[in-house]
């Protein structure tokens, strides 16, 4: 049960699903996300319990849970993974925060459902349910920021006669240049001044479109999604490859609002279609899904090493055209639940994806690829009690990945004894390799009366990806160059997760621990070598394995001091330590430090203008964070403040939603361990009014 009760959906689906979820999992509501709207949507999941999010500015981010991220968290979207280049610390989700009304957070390992790349949790975004029949509705939802001076507006259609339904909606955002406490950042031995405490050239533009139709009778109903989600987003233009001395500050000071390079532009279509037929004892369902991520990263042509002083005019791409990524990816889901008793339920099924990425531009970084994967489980829930259920199950996984070899498109110098030759350097050679494994898991759950108890154990695998595996070239974005290693085994998992709580109406008080053991964890790992060829100077880090080990989980705890008065808080803390290799006895990178959330809410009786009002208050203190892998920085200690208040007034026979945040209050200077800008010296983003208005409406149709 989530401490802080208005994050938490209380109807009986999210009660009935928390029971029975043997691994620790937390719901969250559409009314949750527009009362703690965030930069993106994983900004906004961070006030859930072992729920982080890596960040590049206030818009883009990725979600982390327990300090696992990027390629070992799962992101669903309407059934279907979410797919996109979500191995660069750069990369945003391209997902739009206003298209979901309930979001599932599995904390642990939950492959055998997932996937192999479920090692660290799964993120499950859902889309409105199908809508009562003979209706016609929407909503407008308006949203202001002050800090970096977003307008949003999000618009939203539905309605159905008998069997056949639709639902639209259309996002618009534009943001300027987010605002810091400080009017200059350190990038490394240079002090960057900001011009009135903006960071330059992080402004942006979001334009998404969903929709959705489809049939429902008796039973049986099949629906498609279709959705395009369109971003141009600046990089900071200190930190992108850039020398911080050479930036024309005029150029980038004159407006807040406009894109210079560098920036990037990115593209993500997708079409899913959800099938099912649910009979008495047994259930069938279908997933089917075509992705295209499209991303170009853009920045003047800068020569280093050999490139040539002038680019060349007859390549077949913009001297601009940094990098490109194109990738397709086509994926498939078949389950089927049986009721074969009152006690004994079982599901199985398979899971298939094909991903196809092609790269272009005169920046490299990782090859293009071709990538399969398959997987099948089985799994078993059997009643032992009225109080109690056992549940395993078990899985196979086969990938493979394809890699194909890439060469400069400018020559370098090749010494071999006394001759030189000119030659066009691989960069990468090709690669085939194939990975499988068999995975298990096995839990219980015990509820009765207020007391709940749930535990889980399994292994889980995660094979690598395309960078892990062939990568070797500059991330401009944090000045170092990454070298893969093709000889990487796949990551292992072996973990333990235990949820306890006791529940009244007044008082609630949970413990969720966990511990995790990975005999290979691949990870980036700081070399002594500079790179002279492809940029200047930059630290060459390798991706490596090691023998980790981890530990922690979350505690949470509510109190009811009187009717109209709740307080909670919420702790967090992660250990972590590699126990082999020559990072023996340090944490892992992106570590985050222990925290503590204190919550008060105020709910005042309605009034006959004014219903649900409430106002609150967030304290979060979180712990300096010293245990860290070079070369990160050690990260101090900080504390914030945030205010929220809100109520819907009554309009005929709807009601408009107001609700109200005041971040970071004291506009505090302030450093996250986990963000991406950490490394460079760049503060979190100051203090932000966030204003949402939720205008609803609906009708009968005869």
């Amino acid at each position: 049960m989530q401490t802080l009760r208005e994050v938490t959906v209380t109807d009986h689906y999210e009660e009935q699903r928390k029971r029975e979820e043997s691994l620790n999992i937390e719901v969250v509501n559409d009314k949750f996300l527009k009362q703690n709207l965030g930069g993106s949507l994983m900004q906004s999941l961070e006030r859930l319990p072992g729920v982080s999010s890596i960040d590049i500015g206030s818009g883009q981010s990725k979600p982390a849970i327990r300090g696992l991220g990027f390629n070992r968290v799962v992101v669903v979207e309407n059934g279907i993974k979410h797919e996109a280049q979500q191995w660069g610390a750069d990369h945003g989700l391209e997902v739009d925060q206003y298209a979901f009304d309930r979001i599932e957070v599995i904390k642990g390992p939950a492959s055998l459902m997932y996937g192999s790349d479920a090692i660290g949790g799964v993120i499950d975004l859902k889309q409105i349910e199908t809508p009562p029949k003979h209706t016609l509705g929407g909503n407008v939802n308006l949203t202001g920021k002050t800090n970096n001076d977003l307008a949003g507006t999000s618009a939203f259609i539905f309605g159905r006669k008998e069997k056949l339904f639709f639902t639209f909606r259309a996002t618009l955002l534009d943001y300027a240049d987010y605002r810091v406490p400080t009017d200059s950042v350190d990038i490394y031995s240079y002090r960057a001044a900001l011009h009135n405490n903006r960071l330059r050239n992080t402004a942006g533009k979001e334009q998404n479109l969903h929709f959705s139709g489809g049939f429902q009778n008796n039973g049986t109903s099949t629906r498609f999604y279709v959705s395009n989600v369109r971003t141009k987003a600046g990089f900071f233009a200190n930190t992108h490859g850039l020398e911080p001395r050479q930036v024309d500050t005029g150029l980038h000071d004159k407006s807040a609002r406009d894109i210079q390079f560098p920036f990037q532009e990115v593209n993500h279509f997708k079409i899913i279609n959800r099938s099912a037929v649910l009979k008495k004892n047994r259930q069938f369902r279908m997933e089917l899904g075509y992705q295209r991520n499209f991303r170009q990263e853009l920045s003047p042509y800068t020569n280093h090493g050999y490139m040539p002083s002038v680019f060349p005019s007859n390549m077949p791409f913009a001297a601009e055209l940094e990098r490109q990524f194109e990738k397709n990816i086509f994926s498939g889901n078949l389950k089927s639940t049986f009721q074969f008793s009152e006690k004994t339920e079982g599901t199985a099924g398979i899971n298939s994806e094909y991903q196809k990425n092609r790269i272009h531009g005169r920046g490299f970084i990782i090859p293009a690829f071709e990538q399969i994967t398959a997987g099948a489980f089985a799994w078993m829930k059997y009643k032992v009690s009225e109080h109690s259920q056992l549940q395993a199950g078990i899985r196979y996984d086969f990938g493979n990945i394809r890699t194909t070899p890439y060469h400069d498109w400018f020559e370098s110098p090749v010494v071999t004894g006394e001759d030189t030759v000119w030659s066009f350097l691989q960069r990468a050679p090709e690669l085939d390799r194939s990975f499988s494994s068999l995975t298990w898991s096995a839990g219980y759950n015990y509820n009765a009366g207020h007391f709940s108890l749930k535990a889980n154990a399994g292994k889980s695998f995660r094979m690598p990806i395309a960078k892990e595996l062939a990568a070797n070239g500059v991330n401009y974005h944090r000045f170092s160059y990454e070298k893969g290693d093709p000889e990487l085994s796949p990551e292992v998992s072996y973990q333990l997760d235990v949820g306890m709580e006791w529940n009244t109406r007044k008082f609630a008080i949970g413990i969720t621990p966990f511990l995790n053991y990975f005999p290979n964890y691949i990870y980036l790992n700081p070399g002594f070598e500079h790179d002279r060829l492809y940029g200047n100077g930059n630290q060459v880090f390798y991706y490596t394995e090691s023998e980790v080990f981890r530990c922690g989980g979350e505690l949470h705890t509510h109190l009811n001091v009187a009717r109209n008065f709740k307080t909670g808080v919420i702790l967090n803390y992660i250990y972590s330590e590699q126990l082999s290799g020559d990072k023996i006895g340090f944490t892992l990178p992106f570590s985050p430090p222990a925290s503590a959330l204190f919550h008060l809410k105020y709910t005042p009786k309605n009034q006959a203008w004014l219903h649900n009002p409430y106002f609150s208050v967030d304290f979060k203190v979180a712990a300096a964070q010293n245990k860290i892998v070079p070369p990160e920085k050690k990260t101090p200690g900080y504390q914030t403040l945030n205010l929220g208040m809100g109520a819907d007034i009554p309009w005929k026979k709807q009601a408009i939603s107001l609700s109200l945040q005041v971040q970071n209050l004291l506009n505090e200077k302030y450093f996250n361990h986990t963000s991406y800008y950490r490394l460079i010296n760049v503060p979190e983003a100051g203090r932000n009014v966030i204003l949402n208005v939720h205008i609803p409406f609906s009708t009968h149709l005869k």
